[in-house]
């Protein structure tokens, strides 16, 4: 997916450069989708071998000549044809040596959009931005008006090649994730070590990772010890240290020294390629805004064609001194500052931009509606374990009463428990070691969701969980005891009797408290719901400063708490774990997922997904909302506030084609480098 995905942008990029089309970037997203579904690698390519081999700063510079040759000779001939009109008095059968000058002039920037018109008129879309800039060019060459014609051309084509680029960037930011992952790999083999294509890595392979190399496959690390640069996928620039055993994400760098690490996940089932997957489809998903704005444009051409007739036709019939060639002129002034360009391409630019951005902070949208909907939420509902805490779970406490210790209780609820991917459930087997054997003794094991574990073992019935499950199966216990217990805790039944309890120690993150505090100094209000004990998501929640917290929830208490809150306030979002809260994440107007890299789920069942656990990432990417929507409804207030300035001056007669082309082209080119200051943001402090 990544080569082919690699080799199609290369396509795209030559295709945008030879197509003059202010709207080109509109197939960007239908071709990004087609990608996605291709599974092959077109590694035998004639033109993909070509371009991997070519000098790329040459390249780029021979891309960027081509792209300028045209405005080039087209501006030199004008200067030419300008010089002869105005510097060289010409016996009057030379005149037509000026006019040819002038033709000269247009034919390089001309001749491309003309060319353009007639396609989309055969292809059943005559009212097109190509067709409005021919016929009002055509027209000032009709009525003599030869340096305005070229120049409206000139202006425009220059236009296009700046939008060109800005479009080319804004790709750029996304062919960058996707080059994270290489496409040859070194595994061992025997004593002897060997390069094939990544794709072709087994599940249990062991690579070799050399300092400076990426890693193409999830794996976990055999080597002692490794540091690894996350940055590509989490936007975390801190080196993360691993050791044997931890897990390794396809897209991390080795640092240090040569390492080793066993494949644990096949090529195209890594984390790195459902995020490839995620972004590449993000630009499918457009916003409210930019649909609205694709619509309009079908629309406001056609009218715009006929209010030019009219303003060129309707004066014969109402006026005395009518002049057929001033009205035609100001019928095309009228033409070329209607045109759409500059809302049709900045608009989704500004969100692609955005999109990008955030992707290069470890924040990744499943599409540009989202954007808009972050950017006005008003509150942010967070889940407790994974999100405020750490989710890093540890054994603090165990006790168990005398009389049960002859029966290896601890034993049988590590069993338990090892049937369980809980962090809690983790904890509890990290703590008392694997489980090598006891399997068979249990005749049943099942999970309780909210509630916890429960077997029988030998005709008798073991239960580990919360204070929920042994009110669930009416386990009498010792109530002030535990609620003295400061920690999450696990209560252990045995054959119908309490019998002790486990407990459980998380921590809070250290960017906790600073986020909550920036979410309410941007006025959105946190709420907290957890399925854990109410005294413990109450003393945590203190210590953030979330005013309000719900604990001892199930997953339909969750969903009831959240539907209250959801009434009350007009725009919510939820963070979660994407699978444990995905009743909530459904209700929600945005679902965020903190440590997208550890959840398949997250990545799956989210709108946002959150790279890493950083939760000053949740007010940055409302944050980035909030620009990205800015930046839009600003080069929209723009284009028809200039155009709607100059277009009743032209219908008055008082604005020039040259006025025209500064309300057309000037405009285009600020709305796009206005959507690419986004680009360029950094979003390294939350203003």
């Amino acid at each position: 997916m990544n080569k082919n995905f690699k080799s199609e942008v290369v396509k795209m990029n030559r295709n945008q450069e030879q197509k003059h089309s202010c709207c080109a970037h509109d197939d960007i997203p239908d071709k990004n989708k087609n990608m996605m579904n291709q599974k092959t690698h077109d590694r035998g390519s004639g033109e993909e071998n070509h371009h991997d081999h070519e000098n790329p700063s040459e390249s780029k510079n021979n891309s960027m000549f081509l792209l300028f040759l045209p405005p080039i000779i087209s501006s030199v001939l004008l200067g030419v044809a300008l010089a002869i009109e105005n510097l060289l008095i010409l016996p009057e059968k030379f005149q037509i040596l000026n006019v040819l000058f002038y033709i000269l002039a247009y034919l390089p920037v001309g001749f491309p959009v003309l060319k353009e018109a007639l396609k989309e008129i055969f292809a059943g879309d005559p009212f097109s931005e190509f067709f409005l800039m021919s016929i009002a060019t055509i027209g000032a060459f009709s009525i003599g008006e030869y340096p305005e014609g070229v120049a409206v051309m000139l202006f425009y084509s220059i236009g296009e090649v700046f939008q060109n680029l800005a479009v080319r960037k804004a790709k750029l930011n996304i062919k960058n994730l996707m080059d994270q992952r290489p496409d040859i790999v070194t595994i061992v083999n025997g004593e002897s070590l060997k390069e094939i294509a990544a794709e072709l890595v087994a599940v249990g392979d062991v690579i070799q990772l050399k300092p400076g190399e990426k890693l193409a496959l999830d794996s976990i690390l055999i080597s002692d010890v490794a540091s690894f640069d996350t940055a590509a996928l989490t936007g975390e620039s801190k080196p993360d240290t691993k050791v044997s055993g931890d897990v390794v994400f396809a897209g991390m760098i080795n640092l240090t020294k040569v390492s080793r690490v066993k494949v644990t996940t096949p090529f195209v089932d890594s984390k790195l390629s459902k995020i490839l997957e995620l972004v590449q489809d993000a630009v499918t998903q457009k916003a409210p805004t930019e649909l609205f704005m694709r619509k309009f444009a079908k629309i406001y051409t056609p009218i715009v064609v006929l209010l030019s007739i009219a303003i060129c036709l309707l004066p014969y019939f109402l006026i005395e001194n009518y002049l057929f060639r001033d009205w035609l002129y100001r019928a095309l002034i009228f033409l070329v500052i209607s045109c759409p360009c500059a809302l049709v391409i900045s608009i989704p630019l500004g969100y692609f931009g955005g999109i990008g951005a955030a992707s290069r902070k470890g924040i990744l949208f499943k599409g540009s509606h989202f954007l808009d909907t972050l950017a006005k939420i008003n509150m942010v509902v967070m889940d407790k374990t994974g999100t405020i805490t750490k989710g890093e779970f540890k054994v603090n406490e165990t006790y168990l009463k005398p009389e049960y210790e002859k029966e290896g209780l601890f034993d049988l609820v590590n069993i338990l428990e090892s049937h369980s991917s809980h962090p809690i459930a983790v904890a509890v087997n990290s703590y008392f070691g694997k489980t090598e054997s006891g399997f068979n003794s249990f005749e049943s094991i099942e999970e309780i969701p909210g509630h916890g574990m429960r077997g029988i073992v030998d005709g008798k019935e073991i239960l580990a969980g919360n204070q929920k499950l042994l009110e669930k199966f009416q386990i009498p216990f010792n109530l002030g005891n535990v609620e003295s217990i400061s920690n999450s805790i696990i209560l252990i039944s045995f054959n119908g009797n309490y019998s002790g309890y486990i407990s459980i120690a998380d921590t809070i993150k250290p960017d906790a408290s600073e986020t909550i505090e920036i979410l309410n100094k941007m006025g959105v209000d946190c709420a907290m719901l957890s399925g854990d004990k109410a005294s413990i998501v109450t003393k945590v929640a203190a210590k953030v400063g979330i005013k309000n917290s719900w604990g001892d929830l199930l997953p339909e208490d969750k969903v009831r708490i959240f539907k209250e809150l959801k009434n009350k306030h007009q725009s919510i979002a939820f963070v979660g774990d994407g699978i444990n809260d995905a009743p909530v994440i459904a209700l929600s107007d945005v679902g965020l997922a903190m440590g997208g890299l550890g959840s398949d789920a997250a990545i799956e069942t989210a709108d946002v997904v959150i790279q890493d656990d950083q939760l000053m990432k949740i007010p940055m990417a409302i944050w980035i909302g909030k620009e990205t929507k800015k930046i839009v409804f600003q080069n929209i207030s723009l284009a028809f506030a200039v155009k709607l300035i100059v277009l009743l001056l032209g219908a008055g007669g008082i604005a020039t084609m040259w006025e025209a082309v500064f309300a057309d082209v000037g405009v285009s080119l600020l709305a796009i480098l206005n959507a690419v200051r986004i680009q360029n943001r950094k979003f390294s402090t939350i203003e």
